[in-house]
């Protein structure tokens, strides 16, 4: 049966009486079928449980498997779970090579009545309401004359959405197998469209314009750009799709051409003003300019500006009004130790910049769009302990020359000079072990000494807090930079280069695989036992080639099955591999490089997602963590963050956490807890996260990241205590949703009786852990009140059924309200905080350690505590 022929059977009769009294027949027998119910979201299973399973991983038996579904007909088709056939259509063979996944009514979606443009039936029948809201924006501004950024979360169907926005527009019906190329007439009616994606997704846009529309699709990359380009002029090409490359070197062609609309996907590429890709784009003519990104800002708050002076010139006024105006305010109001008048002028100007952007850009997340068809997901930090070889290895580098020099930069020089010692002797380091190497064809050293050697030096601390191994040289390298190597790693190991084998690359499999000498290692294999245990599969992810050799190693001596993607895999591999490791059952663990992103890798069959080392751009981390977490998704999903205490990674990790916030108050206009003092390319302000000394200091023996939140918990308790009458009027008890679930405390076995924080944490490894979720977004944004946050008492006595949940989400156009829930977690914890005499930090902990009954009588009695005050409440 062929496509057009099945949308046919699917349009509802006009003339026949006959089948009219059938459809009255089948719709009475439809409406006896109860409606299905979406099923509860499963609580969130406590960091206490992970520690409980490495202690005995069979002691916690998976839940039991779902009842078997009802026989099906000898006529209906076992399918996939994952890409189900359309019902009515019978036989062993797919409608197409795509999902065709009936979501919607078979009729067209109207965008404008005069002139009447529409998105045609085939496509809006597949569509999912938040990418019918995203195809009306994408018209409004289209419609405006100006551009806009489409800004939903990876996984949520950009590609898709702008699709259906240009079949619209060129008033295409949406076939795309029997229908055949359009008329040249037909074409020269609009002029053409340009799309700049990255080179690794050209070809996924290729193929979505095939599958879901009849457009005339040609790529401009390669050899044979000259033909396409003649193509082009002689109105042959409706969509042109390039790459970043290819448009930044020929971009001076492309820009003459009168587009009528110009997409760029990954949008966030436009970051910086002076990049080559950046001034390339300023060119194009059209103001009808669409950026497509889940990541508007990555870094700093000026990028939101080049962002959207891209897509609509003159929103934000000049670049320097915009610093002036929100860039500094934003910043300054963050700092913890702001005065009341930065922080009420921070807000002022934070929610009039989110005004502005919200005219030129829609931003959904999961949670809010399909949140309700997933099972969710919580993302963990994990600070594990480096072995006492790395922390040697660790302070014996920052004793370095090289370092040395950068650290003391700014005191006196020793020479009795009045200058410092970065301007005086100290501007070269020739006793260092990174600069001579750096500067061996230039011993008088470069203009931008000694800050030329920070880069590398950060680097080589990287290394050492994830594997010893990584500083030592590489085979693959020239003879002369492995012999720097070698002299380094031997200045590092000093005494103890014996324990590692020597200053030269380990070839024994047996040293590589282990555990022994590196911290994460060793609590990652805790875990793995664990979860492997459980039938869970995990992807592991590193942004270094050497450590994902170095972990592959451990996973084939520790047995687990396995697959492996990073740069060097071919991309027509790629995709195979992805399809491999999710329909695969034996397959336990996929090992990927951070780096090695682009579309098509939806790795929905894991439910565990492990990130070895973090990167400094937050996003990167984040774009990981979705891999899995999207749409297909049918498990909660566990991330764990392994950062190395007392490391670089601590640094990285809160700079994380403070480009996150920014991001959050600058795009959502959220209200964020003040943490740190620094404040972002500002000299006079470093506080504990900027310059060059922070980077370099000897955390190894204190906790540092645990410290600051300890710091402005009270800080942010205060802030909190306006509210203290309401949330005490909630009652709410519902613990599961903090990571406290009475089943959990109801587990009475030997190993989880014998749990306590101190011997779990310490044979795991682990020095502290949180959720990242309970740090950054900490407070609702603009739009959700207090009114909304805090229920009424009815809603408390019976909360609402599966069926209320999802008629509520339909009633407000799909969308349910995640900050809502997400607040009532963070109310229910304080709460129960505040019962036990504790800050949220402090109770956290707390939390880890105790026994199961411990934790449940303090649930009992904090529930007893309610029932009394709210008798005596009804008695009053």
């Amino acid at each position: 049966m062929s496509l057009r022929a099945f949308k046919e059977s699917l349009k509802p009769c006009q003339t026949q009486n006959s089948s009219s009294t059938q459809t009255q027949s089948s719709s009475s027998i439809l409406s006896q079928i109860p409606e299905p119910t979406i099923p509860r979201k499963p609580p969130k299973s406590s960091l206490a449980q992970q520690l409980l399973r490495l202690q005995d991983p069979l002691s916690l038996q998976p839940p039991p498997p779902p009842p078997p579904p009802p026989p099906l007909e000898k006529t209906q088709v076992e399918e996939d779970e994952d890409d189900p056939e359309p019902q009515g259509c019978s036989g062993t063979s797919k409608v197409s090579s795509f999902q065709f996944d009936h979501t919607g009514p078979y009729e067209p979606l109207v965008l404008s009545h005069f002139p009447l443009i529409q998105v045609p039936a085939s496509i809006n029948c597949r569509l999912l309401p938040h990418q019918r809201e995203g195809v009306k924006f994408l018209y409004n501004i289209y419609k405006n004359n100006h551009g806009g950024v489409l800004g939903d979360d990876m996984g949520l169907g950009k590609t898709i959405q702008t699709i259906a926005f240009l079949a619209a527009v060129f008033g295409k019906d949406g076939d795309c197998i029997d229908s055949t190329i359009p008329k040249r007439s037909e074409i020269a009616e609009r002029n053409p469209v340009l799309i700049v994606c990255p080179s690794s997704v050209i070809h996924n846009w290729e193929s979505e314009f095939s599958k879901w529309s009849n457009f005339s699709v040609a790529v401009y990359h390669g050899a044979n750009r000259d033909l396409i380009y003649d193509k082009l002029e002689a109105h042959g090409v409706e969509i042109l799709i390039t790459s970043f490359d290819t448009y930044r070197i020929c971009g001076s062609q492309l820009s003459d051409v009168n587009w009528e609309i110009v997409v760029v996907d990954e949008a966030h590429r436009l970051k910086n003003e002076k990049s080559k890709l950046y001034i390339a784009c300023l060119e194009f003519k059209t103001l009808k300019r669409i950026g497509l990104t889940g990541t508007m800002m990555q870094n700093k708050i000026m990028e939101l500006f080049n962002l959207f002076d891209w897509v609509a010139p003159g929103s934000l006024g000049t670049r320097e009004h915009f610093r002036e105006f929100y860039d500094e305010p934003l910043k300054h109001g963050q700092r913890s130790t702001a005065p009341e008048r930065f922080v009420r002028i921070a807000d002022e100007r934070k929610q009039h910049l989110v005004a502005v952007l919200n005219k030129y850009m829609l931003r959904r997340t999961k949670e809010e769009t399909i949140g309700h068809l997933m099972m969710g997901k919580e993302d963990n930090v994990i600070f594990c302990s480096m072995s006492e070889l790395q922390k040697r290895v660790y302070r014996r580098m920052l004793q370095l020359p090289d370092i040395q020099c950068l650290i003391n930069k700014d005191l006196p020089c020793s020479c009795g000079s009045p200058l410092t010692q970065v301007e005086c002797c100290k501007r070269i380091v020739p006793d260092g072990k990174i600069w001579p190497y750096l500067h061996r064809d230039n011993p008088d050293g470069c203009d931008s000494c000694p800050f030329c050697i920070v880069l590398p030096c950060l680097v080589k601390l990287q290394q050492i807090s994830n594997h010893l191994e990584l500083i030592k040289p590489n085979p693959k390298d020239d003879p002369e930079k492995q012999k720097k190597d070698a002299e380094f790693a031997s200045a590092v190991f000093g005494p103890d280069i014996d324990l590692v084998g020597g200053n030269t690359q380990n070839e024994s499999f047996m040293g590589l695989s282990d555990v022994k000498q590196c911290g994460k290692m060793r609590a990652l294999e805790k875990f793995m036992f664990s979860w492997i245990a459980q039938g869970d599969k995990v992807l592991l992810f590193s942004y270094s080639v050497r450590m994902l050799d170095i972990l592959e190693k451990f996973l084939i001596r520790k047995g687990y099955c396995f697959s492996r993607l990073d740069g060097s895999t071919p991309t027509n591999l790629r995709q195979s591999l992805v399809d491999n490791f999710n329909s695969s059952p034996s397959k336990q663990v996929f090992l990927i490089s951070t780096r090695a992103g682009g579309l098509g890798l939806n790795l929905v069959s894991a439910n565990r997602v492990v990130i070895f080392d973090p990167s400094w751009n937050p996003a990167q981390d984040l774009q990981a963590q979705d891999r899995s977490f999207r749409f297909g998704q049918k498990r909660h999903v566990v991330v764990f963050r392994l950062l190395s205490a007392g490391s670089l990674d601590e640094l990285v990790y809160s700079r994380q956490v403070y480009k996150q916030q920014l991001s959050n108050i600058a795009v959502s206009g959220k209200m964020e807890r003040r943490y740190f003092e620094g404040v972002q390319d500002c000299k006079d302000f470093q506080g504990e996260l900027f310059g060059i000394c922070n980077l370099f200091r000897d955390l190894s023996d204190k906790l540092f990241t645990s410290e600051i939140f300890e710091l402005h918990e009270k800080q942010g308790q205060r802030e909190g205590d306006c509210h203290g009458r309401e949330q005490e009027s909630t009652k709410i008890t519902c613990v599961k949703e903090v990571g406290v679930t009475s089943s959990s405390m109801s587990l009475t076995t030997d190993s989880e009786k014998a749990l306590s924080s101190q011997p779990v944490l310490k044979d795991v490894g682990i020095v502290y852990a949180h959720r990242n979720e309970d740090i950054v977004n900490n407070r609702p944004g603009l739009q959700g009140t207090m009114e909304r946050v805090i229920p009424c008492n009815d809603s408390l006595k019976q909360p609402p059924t599966g069926v209320a949940r999802r008629k509520r989400r339909e009633g407000t156009g799909g969308k349910e309200n995640v900050s809502v829930s997400m607040d009532r977690k963070r109310i229910q914890f304080s709460l129960l905080a505040k019962f036990m005499g504790m800050g949220e930090i402090e109770f956290s902990k707390w939390v880890v350690s105790a026994p199961p009954l411990e934790r449940e009588k303090v649930i009992q009695d904090y529930k007893e505590r309610n029932k009394k005050k709210l008798n005596s409440v009804d008695l009053l």
